[in-house]
């Protein structure tokens, strides 16, 4: 077969059917490299065919096309694919080019938009938890929290956070020079345990009455914390059951752009 030639099943529009806008056999090759970034394993000719639901034949031709540019590699022993050297380059590369604090505060800009939920995003400085990105809701703000503000260790969700991904060193050290009224009572190890086992941590009435903080880690490829996504909030005044797990959801979709996701189960 000729290089870039098309697959026969992609040589049989008709004369007057209108051109699709994408080219379909770059389409089907993600696909195949798609599939085989989401296994936990290299898989053979016949998963690919049946995850892809193309023949064998099909599955074989755009594998070897993928092999053949090291975009796949084949075991010679089990004849089993999977992702190759140049795929692995081209991920790298995107992950070079991931601004975590950028890309968080992008995704928590149209949260405070769309919810009754102030959002922002937070990284670790000597002095603590300090806040980067701060967007108000029109419907719910908080006018005493802004950009450039230190929050407390120990008694908000971002602070908790913090602790359970960062050495302790570093929260002691950031601890000690904290203004005495930021100081609480410092979390038993069960609670940081539980809020690094679920990426996530809620205080209600723990600064301001009836007001709740939440917070989840953003993680980069290599697993470390980048920057925690908060949001301040009334629980009474969101809409919907959901709207309490917005933040969750975003986390999710930052975690999968940063390459973090995979760390967090």
């Amino acid at each position: 077969m000729k290089e870039f030639e098309l697959f026969p099943a992609e040589e049989s529009e008709a004369p007057d059917q209108k051109r699709s806008t994408t080219i379909q056999s770059i389409s089907m090759a993600m696909r195949f490299l798609d599939i085989l970034a989401s296994a936990e394993r290299a898989l053979p000719l016949s998963d690919l065919a049946r995850l892809s639901r193309v023949g064998r034949s099909t599955a074989h031709r755009y594998m070897q096309s993928l092999v053949k540019e090291d975009m796949v590699m084949q075991d010679p022993a089990t004849s089993h694919y999977d992702l190759g050297p140049k795929a692995l380059s081209i991920g790298i590369a995107a992950l070079r080019r991931v601004d975590a604090v950028e890309l968080a505060g992008a995704h928590m800009k149209q949260l405070a938009l769309s919810h009754a939920m102030s959002s922002g995003v937070a990284i670790w400085t000597d002095r603590g938890p300090t806040m980067v990105r701060f967007y108000k809701s029109a419907h719910f703000s908080i006018t005493a929290l802004g950009l450039g503000d230190v929050l407390p260790v120990d008694n908000t969700a971002c602070g908790l956070i913090f602790q359970a991904f960062l050495p302790r060193a570093r929260i002691e050290a950031a601890r000690r020079v904290q203004p005495d009224h930021f100081r609480g009572t410092p979390p038993a190890k069960a609670q940081i345990d539980e809020v690094r086992r679920d990426a996530w941590a809620e205080l209600t009435s723990h600064l301001l009455s009836n007001v709740t903080g939440q917070a989840a880690p953003i993680l980069d490829a290599q697993g470390e914390l980048a920057c925690v996504v908060t949001t301040v909030t009334d629980l009474g005044q969101l809409r919907t059951p959901e709207d309490r797990l917005a933040l969750q959801e975003v986390a999710r979709v930052i975690n999968r752009a940063t390459g973090g996701q995979s760390s967090l189960g």
